[in-house]
């Protein structure tokens, strides 16, 4: 069990950076696979970025490629998502999502998933 806890949600303009914080606790932090996954209203939860155990290989959503960049440090429990050049279209529920061991991309292979930041881009 992990238990995620999400943060650094609000408001920025447009072309400006935020970054998100999710925290982590139960089991050894490192043996989970990270991402981050974000829902605009009335669209489906959409993958945004992916983390190994120990952040040695990522990867992103092709919309957020050159902007987004996600990390972790597994001696704080605790995996970010920096926010730049972020875009009215970027606005959404971003969630933090962990899977046990394997590097997946799918909403539904994640099991565990915490409660949302809103993030708000104004143009």
């Amino acid at each position: 069990q992990v238990q995620l806890v999400e943060s650094g949600g609000g408001l920025v303009q447009a072309g400006g950076s935020l970054r998100l914080s999710c925290t982590a606790s139960g089991r050894a932090f490192s043996d989970y696979t990270m991402g981050w996954f974000r829902q605009a209203p009335g669209k489906e939860r959409d993958f945004v970025a992916v983390i190994s155990g120990v952040g040695i290989t990522t990867d992103y959503a092709d919309s957020v490629k050159g902007r987004f960049t996600i990390s972790r440090d597994n001696a704080k429990n605790t995996m970010y998502l920096q926010m730049n050049s972020v875009k009215p279209e970027d606005t959404a529920v971003y969630y933090c999502a962990a899977n046990y061991g394997s590097f997946v991309y799918r909403a539904l292979d994640y099991a565990y998933w915490g409660q949302g930041t809103l993030v708000t881009v104004s143009s």
